[in-house]
């Protein structure tokens, strides 16, 4: 297997879905026909991300909203009270039914796609014309046997997490790469060894009632406790029960046998489609349909009445304009039921474009988890119905969250949040089998929009340095953002980008049915715009990439 990249340079001063600036935005873009999971997992390190198969990375100190990749550590991750409260918000549900009242003020997960999906709809529409349906011909496949680099695909296997099931807390382990800092704590805060240790209201109520009954009770007695030769101790040890509950202990509680709910979760790989994943797209799009119309307030065109009408089968008639994409959903659906095609296969929509669609080459390797690497869709089945799905990539460090939508209906269960903590859950679940997975990615940071700031609450978690490429905790970044925008995290000042392109004749380059060295290539070309695209192309992939995708030009 080989990536194969068509580079389609920078993009700048359109509009913005953040903070609505109409000329603000900056990123540099390629297309990609297709890209290992390793590949993915080093651009993403560089601050790339994917949307459908278009990749693109911000231009951090020129785009008016800089976008930070984040990850989370998940092996150090302890929910805090705020996703204790969804979690049992959701238990609650299950068990009992009860639907909590009022409006739920949980932070949302990703409700708006990142970056290239807000503002770059008509300009991906383009590339998918020029480039997805444009294939490369059986040259690039004739070349790429010929380096040796085609596999052949194993069937993936499906994973299932049913609620029932008990997850097991795992220990900690430290980030690779990361910054490490060291910080003294403030007048007022931080742990003071000459004090007692701080406690609880409720633990110092209790411990003055206890104080009470024995001054009550000269025998040394104290209800619930005799004293056998010496007195009971005001500090008794706690029980089991009182220690803090691990994710999985939140997650999997056990439900009564009557419960009023069935909730499980289905991990089903979605490029290639696997079986279960065709079977079900129809049901998971009407989801994202609903969840378009409800929570973006993307109305569909609907039908006004029941008649026959013969229009041209052209754009330039309104009326054939009109009704394109009513007339679309239906034959969608009917290539679904009919002929088990996918929308993809018939037509271009915005749900598999995004959603469906991906550059990732799926991988099995027997040291790798047992659903294998690539792109998903994690399902949360509601009493034998979907009710809300995760778009997940799969790579070999972590699980890097694409984007979640879910039925509106259940909007009162934070599903956002919820999605988020099974999501950490299931990476520490990988992480047993494949002990270099450990890590979850949520997509940028962008601490200019208030809206995107939710993510820095799930601790720890660390930013990622548009200039070096070493991870910097949070907490050591958010004092110079709240100063300004662009921020170098890294605080070593001789520092360096240990990636960067240095050879850039080593790059690959795949033209005119053969794959070369860059340094061959250039001897054929005399446009002088051609080296420039090629050498910020290099400089934004890093020497690793450069040397292994392949670079395709036309």
């Amino acid at each position: 297997m080989a990536s194969v990249v068509e580079y389609k340079g920078l993009r700048a001063g359109y509009h913005c879905g953040y903070c609505d600036s109409k000329e603000g935005k900056a990123s540099c873009g390629m297309w990609a026909h297709s890209m290992t999971v390793q590949d993915y997992q080093d651009l993403i390190d560089r601050g790339w991300r994917r949307s459908g198969k278009y990749v693109y990375k911000p231009v951090m100190n020129q785009t008016c909203c800089p976008q930070y990749t984040i990850r989370c550590r998940p092996l150090q991750f302890q929910p805090s009270k705020s996703h204790k409260k969804v979690l049992k918000k959701m238990l609650k549900f299950l068990a009992k039914g009860e639907v909590p009242k009022g409006s739920c003020e949980d932070e949302p997960m990703d409700s708006t796609m990142d970056d290239a999906v807000v503002g770059d709809f008509a300009l991906i529409n383009k590339l998918d014309i020029q480039c997805d349906l444009k294939t490369l011909s059986d040259d690039v496949k004739e070349s790429l046997e010929s380096e040796g680099k085609n596999s052949k695909k194993e069937e993936p296997h499906e994973l299932l997490q049913a609620q029932d099931s008990v997850g097991e807390k795992l220990g900690s382990g430290e980030p690779s790469h990361s910054v490490k800092v060291h910080t003294v704590p403030k007048p007022g805060k931080g742990a003071d060894l000459s004090k007692p240790p701080c406690r609880k209201a409720k633990e110092i109520r209790k411990e003055r009632k206890r104080l009470k009954r024995m001054q009550q009770n000269p025998a040394g007695e104290l209800e619930g406790f005799q004293a056998q030769g010496h007195p009971p101790s005001l500090f008794p040890p706690k029980a089991k029960s009182n220690q803090p509950k691990s994710l999985e202990d939140l997650i999997f509680e056990s439900l009564p046998e009557n419960a009023s709910h069935k909730l499980e979760v289905r991990v089903v790989r979605s490029s290639p489609p696997s079986s279960q994943f065709k079977a079900t797209l129809l049901e998971s799009y009407q989801v994202y349909k609903r969840y378009q119309m409800v929570i973006h307030k993307n109305s569909p065109d609907t039908p006004t009445e029941s008649q026959v009408r013969l229009v041209p089968a052209s754009f330039e008639d309104p009326e054939f304009k009109s009704s394109f994409s009513q007339s679309f959903s239906l034959y969608v659906k009917y290539q679904v039921a009919i002929h088990q095609d996918l929308p993809d296969e018939c037509g271009k929509t915005e749900f598999t474009r995004f959603l469906c669609s991906s550059p990732l080459e799926a991988e099995t390797p027997p040291n790798g988890p047992d659903c294998g690497y690539g792109s998903f869709h994690q399902q949360y089945w509601l009493d034998g119905k979907i009710i809300a799905v995760g778009v997940i990539d799969i790579l070999p460090n972590c699980v890097s969250s694409v984007y979640l939508y879910y039925d509106p209906d259940y909007s009162f269960l934070s599903l956002g949040v919820y999605s988020a903590l099974r999501e950490i859950a299931f990476t520490r679940q990988l992480h047993e089998k494949t002990s270099q997975l450990s890590y979850y990615y949520m997509g940028f940071y962008i601490h200019s929009c208030p809206k995107m700031k939710y993510k820095g609450q799930y601790r720890p978690s660390d930013l990622l340095c548009p200039e070096t490429y070493v991870w910097v905790p949070i907490e050591q970044c958010l004092p110079s953002l709240e100063n300004s925008k662009y921020c170098r995290f890294n605080q070593d000042p001789e520092a360096v980008d240990e990636d960067r392109s240095t050879e850039p004749d080593r790059l690959q380059v795949f033209h005119k049915r053969a794959i070369m060295p860059y340094g061959v290539y250039k001897k054929q070309q005399k446009d002088p715009s051609e080296e420039a695209a090629v050498l910020q192309y290099a400089s934004l992939v890093g020497q690793k990439c450069s040397e292994r995708m392949l670079l395709f030009r036309n």
